[in-house]
């Protein structure tokens, strides 16, 4: 069983990547988790948001027991997932067994689909790469980024366009601290052979040579006959209305919203308190050779011809 993760600062294109994946016919993949905040909590400290207090290590804690909450919230993911007359139905006490019980759960789900990969997007699951490494260290990892003022100005619009009891809390200001935090786990992992870098101009400049280097990655077969949109449920649009244009799975072009969100003072207040874009960017590309996989070889050369003969970006041309 080959088993992957999406993780990204939210707003950055995770869903379209995981849409653009639940076509091929290898993978089985499900709306958002939050297993491990659910579990494991303290996600305000990880971000470093001000004032975050570190998670209180009571004795049950020490002694790897589960909390209380996290208890109750493994018995509604369960039931999501498994239904609700699922055999188990005592949650785990111990953290350990959870998780274990947890990857078995998507295990049990994807070889009862007739898939042979699981994708679980959770774009906070970024806060928590160490667990699930020390618990799972053959697990892929795939990293969705945007540029941090386009990240900050699909939250404001998404908060201002639905009233969706502000799912996306916060000032401008902790959303500039927790992109930029974001930067610096991505920049970690740079280098390392279980971790793949999207960046999402590249995906919507050229899908088709970015579905190569993915599939490449994931070991999939990128020339296998893909669904025409995303057949699977891996969001409610009903509860998440700003994800609808990101579910079909094809990877377009959009406007930025940067210039309608903000003005130029506060573009500019942005550009001083952001985290640099392109020198991520850069850092990826530099010991990331898009044409030969990791390497330390100069940075990327585009394909005369990166079209596959299936695969989003032939969709895509066909789309215009």
């Amino acid at each position: 069983m080959r088993r992957t993760f999406i993780v990204g600062c939210p707003r950055s294109g995770t869903t379209v990547v995981q849409a653009m994946l639940a076509r091929h016919p290898d993978i089985y993949t499900l709306p958002e988790t939050n297993f491990f905040e659910r579990l494991l909590g303290g996600a305000a400290y990880r971000w470093g948001d001000k004032e975050a207090q570190a998670p209180r290590r009571r004795l049950a804690r020490r002694l790897g027991l589960a909390r209380r909450y996290a208890r109750r919230e493994f018995l509604e993911l369960q039931r999501c997932i498994q239904g609700d007359l699922s055999p188990r139905p005592h949650a785990p006490w111990r953290e350990q067994t959870c998780i274990c019980r947890f990857f078995g759960m998507l295990d049990e789900a994807t070889q009862k689909a007739g898939r042979s990969m699981w994708l679980e997007k959770t774009p906070a699951h970024l806060l928590y790469l160490d667990d699930i490494e020390q618990h799972l260290p053959e697990a892929r990892f795939v990293h969705v980024i945007r540029p941090g003022m386009d990240v900050l100005a699909s939250l404001l619009d998404a908060n201002m366009r639905y009233d969706a009891g502000n799912a996306f809390g916060g000032d401008l200001a902790l959303w500039v601290s927790r992109w930029n935090r974001a930067a610096e786990i991505h920049r970690s992992r740079i280098g390392l052979p279980q971790h793949h870098f999207l960046f999402l101009e590249d995906l919507t400049r050229d899908p088709a040579a970015e579905w190569e280097r993915l599939c490449e990655f994931l070991q999939l077969e990128s020339d296998a006959k893909i669904d025409d949109a995303c057949q699977q449920t891996i969001s409610y649009p009903e509860l998440e209305p700003w994800k609808q244009a990101a579910l079909s799975g094809q990877p377009r072009p959009a406007a930025s919203k940067v210039h309608d969100v903000f003005g130029p003072r506060l573009r500019q207040w942005l550009r001083l308190k952001l985290t640099s874009y392109e020198s991520l960017y850069a850092a990826s590309s530099s010991v990331f050779d898009r044409e030969e996989s990791f390497s330390n070889s100069s940075p990327r050369v585009p394909k005369t011809d990166p079209t596959p003969a299936s695969g989003p970006g032939r969709r895509q041309a066909a789309n215009g």
